[in-house]
């Protein structure tokens, strides 16, 4: 058989669907084993380890979440691509077995091409990670890079026009972002209405991570500030990749304890630096972010607006700051862009 390495275990106490099932793959050129109850389903695939287990959910002895359960504790059994297969459509169940850590799930009735389709992409998916798993080195940056940049590159890009809102505050995200072209800020909006910025991204960068990593609500609002090109990276793409690769893990995590850190960093900013000091940090933060390149002039594109929430003051204030500042030969100003002169005079501008 052209796909005899590839072995798949059917867990299905219904003997129609469990014998129907099983005749599609074989005639599709899977090796296919068969259990009729979870109990004996968890012993076939802790001894043959198939590539891909297919699970009914409601089952006599053990049911699929007691299946996933106990192979997700076997080291050996982990990381073997599984799918839930359920007459039950509610979104609680579904959204309890993939948060359990299953791969897909199947509702039946399901049809002969839909079956062969999702297990064909989770069999390709699952390759895919075993070979991105099998140098376990904790620090490989090339092999984290490489990871990343296939993440990337499959998902979905959708382009945004210049402040356009990528999503807001509360909203539960189906997607990780990073930023193809362009620039995206984040911020919160108080209740008197004022904003404050949380975040700047520029290309390469990565943001609405945290709201799909710790499946809450996002705390923040996020639009563009010029016309920008986005990757969606699908939540469960980037949450199984994430979990199953240490060193994307060990990434992400770094990201999310500097995004803590700047958060406290700028509320101490802005309780104990002057607006003019505020705001000459924020034009230096965006050469590194927008236009980076390590010279000692840049162009910033930023309204006044997006500029004033980003160091927490009023219009009118940044106006006179960027006044003084031009005066000073710091800046010139041109439409919407802020020409920086010198970052190294900007970076030393006392309080």
């Amino acid at each position: 058989m052209s796909k005899a390495a590839k072995s798949i275990l059917i867990i299905e106490d219904n003997q129609d669907i469990r014998e129907s099932t099983a005749e599609i793959l074989e005639l599709a050129d899977y090796e296919v084993y068969s259990a009729e109850n979870g109990r004996k389903g968890v012993e076939i695939a802790a001894k043959q380890l198939p590539d891909l287990i297919l699970c009914d959910i409601m089952m006599p002895e053990l049911d699929g979440y007691g299946v996933l359960y106990l192979l997700n504790k076997n080291e050996q059994t982990a990381n073997i691509p599984f799918i839930f297969i359920t007459a039950k459509t509610e979104r609680a169940d579904i959204r309890k077995g993939m948060e359990m850590g299953a791969d897909d799930y199947l509702t039946k009735p399901f049809g002969d091409m839909e079956l062969l389709n999702t297990v064909e992409t989770r069999l390709k998916k699952g390759e895919g990670l075993k070979k991105n798993t099998d140098d376990s080195s904790f620090d490989d940056k090339t092999k984290t890079a490489r990871i990343l940049t296939e993440l990337v590159e499959s998902s979905r890009v959708r382009t945004y026009k210049k402040k356009q809102v990528i999503f807001s505050e509360g909203d539960h995200l189906l997607h990780a972002f990073m930023i193809k072209a362009g620039a995206v800020r984040s911020y919160m909006v108080y209740q008197d209405g004022r904003e404050i910025a949380t975040g700047m991204y520029g290309p390469g960068e990565f943001f609405g991570y945290d709201s799909v990593l710790l499946n809450k609500a996002s705390t923040d609002n996020a639009e563009t500030l010029e016309n920008t090109e986005l990757h969606l990276i699908s939540r469960d793409d980037f949450k199984e990749v994430i979990f199953k690769n240490p060193g994307i893990s060990k990434k992400f995590i770094e990201l999310l304890s500097g995004n803590l850190q700047e958060k406290q960093d700028q509320l101490l900013k802005m309780a104990y630096n002057s607006v003019r000091k505020r705001v000459a940090d924020a034009l230096v933060a965006l050469t590194g972010k927008v236009d980076p390149g390590g010279q000692d002039q840049a162009t910033v594109k930023i309204s006044r607006d997006d500029l004033a929430a980003m160091v927490g003051t009023a219009n009118e204030t940044i106006s006179r700051t960027l006044s003084d500042f031009k005066d000073e030969k710091l800046i010139e100003k041109e439409a919407s862009s802020i020409k920086i002169l010198s970052i190294d005079k900007l970076r030393k501008v006392k309080q």
